[in-house]
C-alpha cells in the first residue's frame, strides 16, 4: 500500500470516527430532551410507564384540574403570568440601561472606564447562586434601614424579582449591542456630523438603524434568560411572586408526573422560537 492511500485511509478514518464522537455527544446531549417531549404525551400519571398517547396533560395546564394533578397551588396561568410580566418589565429596562452602557464603554474616554468593563463582566463568570444570596442579602439589609428610617416595612416581591433579572441582563445586552458597535464603520456618524446633524439626530438617523439587530437580538436573550431563571428568583421572590420554574420545582416536590414534561415542553419551545428569532434578526 503507497503512502497516499495509507493517508486517504487514515483520513477516512479520522472522519469515521469523528462523526460517531459527534453523533454520541449529541445524542448524550439531546436524547433526554426528546425523550422528556415524549414522555410529555404520555397517558399514564407516571413518567416511567407508557400507557399511551394523550393531550390531556397539556389541556390540564391552563385548567384547576392541572394544578390539583400537580400540586396544591391554584394553577400554571398565575405563575405563567408572573414569569411574562417579569420578564417584559425587566428586558426593557436592561435593554435601555445596557444599551446607554454599551454607547458610553465604546464611544466614549472616561474615568474608572476599565472598571465598569470588569464590573461588567461578573454577573457572567459569576455563579448563579452567588448573585441570588448577594442580592438577598442587599435587599434585606436595604429594607431593615428603610424601616428603621421610616417605619415602612417592605418585603420581596416581584419589585426585587424584576431588579435581580435586571442586573444579570445588564451584562449580556451591553456585550451584545457593544459587539455590534464595534463593527460600525465611524465614518458613517463622522459624515453625519459633517453635513451639520448634532449628536441626538446622528443617533437616531445613522447609529440606533445599525445597531437595531443587535438590540433586538439582545432583548430576545434578556428575555429567555429571565423567563428561564430559577436561581436568582428562588432568592428574591416573596409571597405572591411564583414563576413558572419555581412552580416547576414545587410540582416536583409533590408528584413527578408528566404535567412537568408538558410544561418543560412549552418552555423549550418558546426559548428555542426566542433563539432563532434573535439569530435571524442577527444576520440582516
Amino acid at each position: 500500500m503507497t503512502k497516499t492511500k495509507l493517508d486517504l485511509l487514515v483520513r477516512a478514518t479520522g472522519k469515521k470516527w469523528l462523526w460517531v464522537q459527534a453523533t454520541l455527544a449529541f445524542a448524550f446531549l439531546y436524547l433526554p430532551i426528546l425523550i422528556l417531549i415524549i414522555y410529555s404525551f404520555n397517558a399514564s400519571r407516571f413518567n416511567a410507564v407508557w400507557r399511551g398517547f394523550t393531550l390531556d396533560w397539556y389541556r390540564s395546564l391552563f385548567s384547576n384540574t392541572g394544578a390539583t394533578i400537580a400540586s396544591s397551588s391554584a394553577g400554571i396561568l398565575p405563575a405563567l403570568n408572573n414569569s411574562l410580566l417579569i420578564a417584559a418589565i425587566s428586558t426593557v429596562v436592561a435593554t435601555i440601561f445596557g444599551t446607554m452602557l454599551a454607547l458610553a464603554l465604546e464611544r466614549f474616554h472616561f474615568p474608572g472606564r476599565k472598571a465598569v468593563e470588569a464590573l461588567l463582566f461578573l454577573p457572567i463568570i459569576m455563579p448563579e447562586i452567588t448573585i441570588g444570596i448577594s442580592l438577598l442579602v442587599f435587599f434585606t439589609l436595604a429594607f431593615r434601614i428603610v424601616e428603621n428610617l421610616t417605619g415602612i416595612r417592605l418585603n420581596l416581591g416581584l419589585p426585587t424579582v424584576i431588579i435581580g433579572h435586571v442586573v444579570f441582563n445588564i451584562s449580556f445586552v451591553t456585550i451584545t449591542v457593544r459587539a455590534r458597535l464595534a463593527e460600525l464603520d465611524p465614518q458613517l456618524e463622522e459624515a453625519a456630523f459633517d453635513l451639520g446633524a448634532n449628536e441626538w439626530r446622528t443617533f437616531w438617523r445613522i447609529t440606533f438603524p445599525l445597531i437595531w439587530p443587535a438590540i433586538f437580538s439582545a432583548a430576545l436573550l434578556a428575555f429567555t434568560l429571565s423567563l428561564d431563571d430559577f436561581v436568582v428568583t428562588f432568592f428574591t421572590t416573596g409571597v405572591g411572586s411564583m414563576t413558572l420554574p419555581l412552580f416547576v420545582y414545587g410540582m416536583i416536590k409533590f408528584a413527578v408526573t408528566p404535567a412537568i414534561n408538558a410544561i418543560s415542553t412549552l418552555m423549550l419551545f418558546a426559548s428555542l422560537l426566542l433563539v432563532v428569532s434573535s439569530l435571524k434578526t442577527q444576520k440582516t
